[in-house]
């Protein structure tokens, strides 16, 4: 199986870190002209040149925008008027009860977490229509089905990414462009790694052995009882991203080792 994404460009919004920077980075290996994004400039700049650093022949760049606005997202595609695969990436997340989360928290994670999808789409997708040929990519989470008590307000942005995908899938059946969600479960990433630097501090264990510890206790279900590294993440989706998964839309694929405690 060869993934070849020569000639294609790719924007992979809130990619300076994590899985962000993981997918951005698999999709480079695979030949895809990158688009990287992140809020401040110094921060693009840097993950430009850590992505160079590991591919010297990446064809890269980037783009320092907001995209929790509707001008983020307006400076982003006057930048980058047109992408073959768009990566919608960008997120946020925090623990905080219920009862003590604002309107202004649920209406930013609205606008982060979906909008900065919706505004994305909707300009880049009539490009992608009229050539016959595109891939969006939803990066929801295994919290989208397993709605975290602690977490209410981003679990339900994860939920309406997968509503998001899914209908506008059928919108755009016999186009050509695929649209499908990729379900994360915990992850590696570098904020699990600050969630866990105290630990770190504290016990002298590796961030492996914490998370696989977290996972143990918080997420039970778990069947690879571990946390996913951020490439096999990325794996789920240069493979989504690429020519070979042409018959996979719709659907809200699952990387999340087994958390989610459902046959279908």
């Amino acid at each position: 199986m060869n993934i070849d994404l020569s000639g294609k460009t790719a924007l992979v919004s809130g990619s300076t870190g994590g899985i962000g920077f993981a997918i951005a980075q698999g999709l480079a290996e695979a030949g895809a002209r990158v688009v990287l994004n992140g809020r401040e400039r110094t921060g693009v700049d840097e993950a430009v040149a850590r992505l160079r650093g590991r591919q010297p022949r990446a064809d890269v760049s980037a783009v320092a925008a907001d995209l929790g606005s509707a001008q983020g997202c307006a400076t982003l595609v006057q930048r980058v008027p047109q992408v073959d695969i768009l990566v919608n990436n960008v997120g946020i997340f925090s623990q905080q009860d219920f009862f003590e989360t604002d309107d202004e928290v649920w209406e930013r994670f609205f606008s982060v977490n979906v909008m900065s999808g919706v505004r994305l789409s909707r300009a880049y997708v009539p490009g992608m229509v009229a050539r016959g040929w595109g891939r969006v990519i939803f990066v929801s989470s295994e919290s989208a089905l397993n709605v975290p008590a602690g977490m209410i307000h981003y679990g339900m942005t994860k939920t309406a990414q997968l509503a998001l995908s899914r209908g506008l899938a059928k919108r755009l059946a016999g186009t050509g462009v695929t649209v499908n969600a990729i379900l994360p479960g915990p992850t590696l990433s570098d904020g699990m790694r600050s969630m866990l630097r105290e630990a770190q501090q504290k016990t002298g264990k590796s961030a492996e052995e914490l998370a696989a510890e977290f996972v143990i206790a918080h997420r039970a279900s778990s069947i690879i009882r571990r946390a996913a590294t951020v490439e096999e993440v990325a794996n789920l989706a240069v493979y989504i991203a690429s020519p070979l998964s042409s018959a996979s839309t719709g659907a809200a694929l699952r990387v999340d080792g087994g958390v989610v405690d459902t046959i279908a």
